[in-house]
């Protein structure tokens, strides 16, 4: 009996001590299990992520093509050779001399195909100045492309293959984009055929970047380099949200800092060019600014955003409604007004005759009133002040504000006036640019608009001018030739 006890012991013994060393184990196991979950969860989630990629470029890419340009530009030879031709030299000692030299070049660039009949949206600067225009589609096809119509306001362009049944992409609404949304960039970088990268909205409404007349422009870091120019960025559910126009650089190469056109704006552009060969935009009839603090305080406007009406043109719109020098718009249509530029986007993008309802701040208090918008005209100059009919036409410039030092990095010292344009067929294109603050004109000081349409007054149509200009931290001489 005392035998059979201490086997019962020794057997319960054991069994206690085998279930405790396997209790760790069985943790193990569970953890083990539990980690396995969580790695298949994960792994299930990549796999329709990457799915979902998958289809969205698969049926998007089609409706993307790559488009070759051929031209023929002017260069001046030297006696020697390429050293004066590299950029660094033209930076410092101008175009180079010596006898001109006609040449044919190409260049490469992208376009997304927007109606099945053929209708092709692309990048103004792409197309300009081609001669020869060739559209190569994502089977290979080639085709010879003519142009319809261009927006150089807007850097935006619409070109016309004769084809039919052709995979037309599906316009999003640019509205809607939110950042961090996903985004994809299609096109031709580098000459490699219909390339997808993949990024986020990094910010919407960029303007005052200097890359054209209006500006609203998605930036995104999908990687955008040389030869995505007039590609698509499209959404998550393959709507086109964006025409790539432009990357931010240093190097040339992808920094991770692309802008795109939103559809909504290059819609509006495609449709009227399609429909009446040009661009026909809104017209309120005011000349505004940004609105600072001390402005404000002077003003006695507690408001912190709006576009300051500095003057109204007789006869226009805004002068039939009742608007004033010293108005804030505050509202247009129901949308606010943070700045000009939104202001300016609206109005453009608004059909003339269309009547619309604008909040304004005047004297402290907040009015309300309508206005039927007119149809911008061609001549208008409005870019600010244009030069008189000699070396310097097509050239506009404004006076220095505070936000304008602020965004173009101007020191207080610097005085002068901001080039805000510079019309394709001045003398001076390619010469000034816009953001140059010019300093001089013909060794006569300039510190306003006043200043320079003075100076401007007294030289001849025919007759050269010397400027004196502050351009990215430091100044240069520059002379402009009939």
């Amino acid at each position: 009996m005392k035998r059979r006890y201490l086997l019962a012991i020794t057997m319960v013994s054991f069994l206690f001590v085998f279930f405790l060393l396997l209790s760790p184990y069985s943790t193990m196991n569970r953890a083990f299990a539990d980690n396995h979950e969580g790695v298949t969860a994960a792994t299930d989630f990549l796999s329709k992520l990457s799915n979902s990629l998958s289809e969205v470029s698969s049926r998007v890419t089609p409706s993307v093509v790559n488009i070759s340009t051929t031209m023929t530009v002017t260069a001046q030879e030297t006696p020697f050779g390429e050293l004066f031709n590299d950029p660094f030299f033209r930076r410092f000692f101008g175009t180079p001399f010596g006898p001109e030299q006609k040449y044919r070049t190409t260049a490469l660039g992208s376009g997304v195909i927007v109606s099945k009949d053929g209708y092709i949206l692309t990048n103004n600067h792409v197309v300009k100045n081609a001669e020869k225009i060739k559209v190569i589609l994502y089977d290979k096809r080639q085709y010879d492309a003519r142009v319809i119509g261009t927006d150089p306001k807007t850097d935006l362009a619409v070109i016309k293959i004769d084809e039919k049944n052709l995979p037309a992409i599906k316009i999003g609404n640019s509205d809607r984009l939110r950042v961090g949304d996903v985004v994809l960039a299609i096109g031709n970088p580098f000459g490699l055929s219909h390339t997808v990268t993949m990024g986020i909205v990094s910010a919407v409404g960029r303007s005052n970047i200097g890359l054209a007349d209006y500006e609203d422009f998605i930036q995104t870091d999908a990687a955008i380099n040389p030869g995505n120019s007039g590609g698509a960025l499209v959404n998550a559910k393959g709507e086109l949200v964006g025409i790539n126009t432009a990357i931010f650089s240093k190097s040339g190469g992808y920094m991770g800092i692309g802008f795109a056109i939103p559809s909504n704006m290059a819609k509006a552009v495609m449709e009227s060019i399609i429909k009446y060969g040009k661009v026909i935009r809104g017209w309120l009839g005011v000349t505004i600014q940004n609105i600072t603090p001390e402005i404000a305080k002077h003003l006695g406007i507690k408001a912190n955003k709006g576009a300051l009406v500095t003057d109204v043109v007789k006869g226009s719109p805004a002068d039939s409604a009742g608007l004033k020098r010293g108005d804030l718009i505050v509202e247009y249509n129901g949308n606010p007004v943070n700045n000009t530029t939104e202001l300016r986007n609206m109005v453009a993008q608004t059909r003339p005759g269309k009547i619309v309802e604008l909040k304004i701040i005047r004297d402290g208090r907040e009015i309300t009133m309508t206005v039927t918008i007119g149809e911008l005209p061609e001549k208008l100059a409005e870019a600010g002040t244009p030069a008189h009919e000699n070396i310097l036409k097509g050239v506009y410039v404004q006076n220095l504000t505070p936000q304008i030092r602020e965004e173009l990095s101007i020191p207080s010292d610097v005085q002068g006036v901001a080039v805000t344009n510079v019309d394709e067929d001045s003398p001076a294109y390619g010469i000034l640019r816009r953001g140059d603050v010019i300093t001089e004109v013909n060794r006569r000081e300039i510190k306003d608009t006043k200043d320079f349409e003075n100076a401007l007054s007294g030289i001849g149509g025919n007759e050269s001018v010397l400027l004196l200009v502050y351009r990215h931290g430091g100044y240069v001489y520059l002379t402009i030739k009939p």
